[in-house]
């Protein structure tokens, strides 16, 4: 939390409104408040004291649907609390509600029209604030990781949290969904690192990094991965942005150099008992982009051909192995024979695209075919060799893909 700032935000509105102000985020839990004031209601009082809003008091401002509002909302007085009337200010970052900054009346004659004239001018340290409850707070509030933990529950394929998830705002609107899942490529688990920490950074940065993309409806972070609910044909321009954006959060909090996203892609679902599914078929893609460049950054479930099987396989591929595979991996010591064979096959056989792809005259890559044919006694374009040959250099990929 970034204190001086918030407070010092705070008080330069609270000069400008002559009002006296408090903020809170959306737990009911005080961040700051003003320290001037003509007069303090019994209810501000005891919130200044105890740093909590109480039970009725926050039914009360619920009530008046500052839950939903995008604008000021007139609070109006409670006799039975010893409140008097409130604006409260909705504290939005491009849409993503983080706090409440509430303006008191200075007494029963104090007209809450006279606050909202005065609001235009603060609308600038308004949305400063909100932009500093965003960078400091909103991705470890309890409201935050409540949500995130329901939601993530859902995802792994527990009925009551997805009884609960329908009851969401950002699903109100029903299906179809997607899901997606962002993964740092080439990166093992540090076994010392402390996944709550690790889970911390994850859930903001991919908090920050979905910020006002509009497909995305919502996001959470565990320990080696972030997960994202979307709605479907938005296009890879928005995905694009979004792990542009993830990677510039990610470098700025992981501390270290940062290497390449990938992101899966779910195929869309109409019903929320299929969460786990696309969950699943998310997880898979982005596993198959982290290990296969020719998938590109973001892949969709669809097309990631064989991976579609291996991850069907669970952890542990079968022991049994390719026999043709064994031979070309044993006498392939310096690595320049299967690299061109899983190209020609993924480029269905041209091999001009191959030889510029690896920067090879054509004639070197008819030599290295020559040289596989002889090794395995066959031809590695026929049909069924092809197939077994290609699969085996998808599992040895899929063999290196980050664990989620």
């Amino acid at each position: 939390m970034q204190g001086p700032a918030i407070e010092d935000a705070v008080e330069r509105i609270a000069g400008t409104l002559e009002r006296g102000l408090s903020l809170e985020d959306l737990d009911g839990v005080l961040l700051a408040y003003s320290s001037d004031q003509v007069s303090a209601d019994r209810v501000r009082v005891n919130f200044l004291l105890s740093k909590k809003v109480p039970a009725d008091v926050s039914e009360w401002q619920f009530r008046h649907g500052i839950a939903v509002a995008v604008k000021p909302v007139v609070v109006p007085a409670n006799p039975d609390l010893g409140m008097l009337g409130r604006i409260c200010v909705p504290l939005l970052v491009k849409g993503f509600r983080v706090g409440y900054l509430w303006v008191q009346q200075d007494s029963d004659d104090d007209p809450a029209s006279a606050i909202f004239s005065l609001l235009p001018r603060v609308r600038a340290d308004i949305d400063h604030l909100a932009g500093l409850l965003l960078e400091g707070n909103t991705g470890e509030s309890e409201h935050r990781n409540r949500h995130e933990a329901q939601f993530l529950a859902a995802c792994n394929g527990i009925s009551s949290a997805v009884d609960e998830l329908r009851g969401w705002r950002e699903v109100a609107a029903g299906g179809p969904w997607q899901l997606a899942v962002v993964v740092e490529a080439g990166t093992r688990p540090d076994p010392g690192s402390d996944p709550l920490a690790a889970a911390t950074m994850h859930r903001t940065v991919a908090l920050h990094a979905t910020v006002g993309v509009r497909p995305i409806l919502f996001s959470a972070g565990s320990a080696s991965h972030a997960v994202l609910l979307l709605t479907p044909g938005v296009g890879h321009a928005a995905h694009h942005a979004v792990l542009e954006n993830y990677g510039v959060e990610l470098a700025k909090r992981a501390g270290r150099p940062v290497g390449p996203l990938a992101m899966g892609v779910s195929e869309p679902f109409s019903d929320l008992r299929n969460l786990q599914a696309g969950y699943a078929e998310a997880c898979s893609a982005a596993q198959a982009s982290a290990v296969d460049g020719q998938l590109g950054v973001v892949a969709e479930y669809r097309t990631i051909g064989a991976y579609q099987f291996l991850s069907a396989m669970g952890w542990q591929l079968s022991d049994a192995q390719s026999v043709y595979f064994t031979e070309l991996e044993e006498q392939d010591r310096v690595g320049e024979l299967l690299p061109v064979l899983e190209l020609l096959y993924d480029k269905n056989g041209a091999v001009q695209d191959v030889a510029a792809q690896l920067h090879l005259h054509r004639s070197s890559i008819y030599n290295r075919l020559t040289r596989i044919r002889r090794i395995i006694g066959a031809d590695p374009l026929n049909g069924a060799v092809r197939l077994e040959l290609h699969l085996a250099l998808k599992a040895r990929r899929w063999d290196s893909r980050p664990r989620l």
